[in-house]
C-alpha cells in the first residue's frame, strides 16, 4: 500500500506482516497479517501490539458522529433536576464545570471541564476529520500527521466513562435527601459515553499510520524473539515504527526518538512523593462543605463512604472507597515498587510487574469519579439556607493526586523491567 492512496472503502482490510517491536518489553516481534477483528498479543508480556476491528473505515466516523450529536445534545437539554420540600433545581451538563468556575474554583473546573466535554469532543472531531478523510478522498486529509499525534496525546485525560460512573453515584447519594428527576439530557450522554468508548477502541496507531505515511523502511537482518535494543533498533511511541536506535527523529511521524525514556525513574520517584505530599491534605481536609439550614457539615472522602454505608448503599460505598482511597495508595505503592525493583536489577517475576504497571496504567484515572461526584453534587444542590453543596478544600488536592500519578505511569518506562536478563 502506498503512502498517499488507500484500497477500496469496500473490500475487506487487511493490515500486513510486519516485524514489530513491544513498548513494554522491548521483545522484537514479527505479527501476521491481521483479518478485521483480529488482534497480535506480545508473546513474552501480553501486550496488544496491533488489532484491526471490524470495519475500520466504517466504524470510527458513524460513532464519532452519533457521539458528537448526543453531546451537543446533552448540553442542550435538561440534565438533572432535584425536588426537596417543594424547591426545585435543575443543572445542565455545562455547569457540571461552569457552577465550579463561579465558586472560584477555577482551576478545578476547567480539569472537569476539559476531561468530561472539551477532550472528548476535541478527540471526536479528529477521528472524524481522519476518518473521513480515508474513505472519503480515497488518501489521507491535510495535516493528517498532526492530527493523529494530538488524538493519541489527548485520549488518556478523556474520562468520558469515569463522569458517567461519577454521575450514577450522585444520583444514589441525593436519592435518600430529595427526589430526582432525570432529564433527556442524562439519557443522551448516556449514549454519548457508549458511542465515545466504542468509538475510540476502534483506533490502532499502527494501521492509521501505514494509511498516513506508509509502512516504515525494513530494516535487514533482524531476529525475531529477540530484545531489540540488542540488535541496535527501537520502537517509536508515535506510530509503532521500527527505526535504528541511534534515530534522532522517526521518519515517519517526527516523533524524537528515545531508546528509553530519559531519566524514567527518577521523574517517576518525583512526581510519586509529589503525589504522596498532596494525599495528605486530601484525605484531611473536606472535599465538600453541605449547609443546611445555617449550619455547615464537613465531609472528607472517608466520612462519605461511611456515610453511605450507612445508608445501606454497600456497592456504592465500595466503589468510592476502591477508587477513591485504594486506588491512588495501590498505585503510589506500585510504582514505587516498580521503580525500586528496576533500580535494584531485579529479574525476577518480570511478566507479573508489566501486568502490575498495566493495571495502574488503566485503574489511575478512575479515582477523578469522587471529583466529579462533587462537581455534580455542587451544581444540583443549590437550595439557598435549606440545602447548598460547596466544594472542600481538598478537592483540589485530590485531583492534583490523580493528574501526578497518572503522568509517573507515563513516564516510567516499563521496558527497564526486562532490561537486565537472568543468568
Amino acid at each position: 500500500m502506498s503512502s498517499n492512496t488507500v484500497t477500496n472503502p469496500t473490500a475487506k482490510e487487511q493490515l500486513p506482516a510486519r516485524e514489530s517491536v513491544c513498548h513494554e518489553c522491548d521483545l522484537l516481534v514479527a505479527v501476521p497479517a491481521l483479518q478485521e477483528g483480529e488482534q497480535a498479543l506480545c508473546p513474552q508480556c501480553g501486550n496488544v501490539l496491533a488489532h484491526l476491528p471490524n470495519n475500520p473505515r466504517v466504524g470510527p466516523p458513524v460513532f464519532a458522529l452519533t457521539s458528537i450529536i448526543m453531546l451537543m445534545c446533552a448540553n442542550v437539554l435538561p440534565f438533572l433536576a432535584i425536588n426537596a420540600q417543594g424547591m426545585v433545581n435543575s443543572m445542565s451538563l455545562f455547569e457540571a464545570a461552569s457552577v465550579l468556575f463561579s465558586e472560584e474554583y477555577r482551576v478545578l473546573s476547567v480539569l472537569v471541564f476539559l476531561c468530561m466535554q472539551l477532550l472528548p469532543l476535541c478527540c471526536l472531531g479528529l477521528v472524524c476529520y481522519l476518518y473521513l478523510g480515508f474513505r472519503l478522498r480515497r488518501r489521507p486529509p491535510p495535516l493528517a500527521a498532526s492530527a493523529t499525534r494530538w488524538l493519541f496525546l489527548l485520549l488518556p485525560w478523556s474520562m468520558v466513562e469515569v463522569f458517567l460512573v461519577g454521575v450514577l453515584i450522585s444520583l444514589i447519594k441525593i436519592a435518600s435527601l430529595a427526589q430526582i428527576s432525570v432529564g433527556s439530557g442524562f439519557w443522551c450522554f448516556c449514549v454519548f459515553s457508549l458511542s465515545y468508548l466504542k468509538s475510540m477502541l476502534y483506533l490502532d496507531k499502527g494501521w492509521m499510520w501505514e494509511q498516513i505515511r506508509g509502512p516504515m523502511p525494513e530494516i535487514p537482518l533482524l531476529l525475531e524473539g529477540q530484545n531489540a535494543l540488542a540488535q541496535g533498533v527501537t520502537h517509536c511511541h508515535g506510530c509503532d515504527g521500527i527505526l535504528l536506535a541511534d534515530a534522532v527523529r522517526c521518519p515517519r511521524c517526527q516523533s524524537v526518538v528515545h531508546t528509553r525514556i530519559p531519566h524514567s525513574i527518577e521523574y517517576c520517584v518525583a512526581l510519586l512523593i509529589t503525589s504522596c505530599i498532596l494525599y495528605i491534605p486530601a484525605n484531611l481536609l473536606p472535599i465538600m462543605v453541605t449547609e443546611s439550614l445555617g449550619t455547615n457539615i464537613y465531609s472528607t472522602i472517608l466520612a462519605g463512604v461511611i456515610l453511605l454505608w450507612n445508608m445501606g448503599s454497600y456497592p456504592i460505598a465500595i466503589v468510592i472507597f476502591v477508587a477513591s482511597v485504594l486506588v491512588p495508595i495501590a498505585k503510589i505503592l506500585a510504582l514505587f515498587w516498580l521503580c525500586y525493583t528496576v533500580r535494584k536489577g531485579e529479574v525476577h517475576h518480570r511478566r507479573g510487574r508489566t501486568r502490575l504497571y498495566r493495571l495502574t496504567e488503566f485503574v489511575g484515572r478512575w479515582s477523578m469519579v469522587d471529583v466529579f461526584v462533587v462537581a455534580i453534587l455542587v451544581a444540583l444542590i443549590r437550595m439557598g439556607k435549606l440545602m447548598s453543596i460547596y466544594p472542600g478544600a481538598a478537592a483540589m488536592a485530590f485531583a492534583g493526586v490523580v493528574v501526578v500519578t497518572m503522568i509517573a505511569a507515563m513516564l516510567f518506562d516499563p521496558r527497564l523491567i526486562w532490561d537486565r536478563r537472568p543468568r
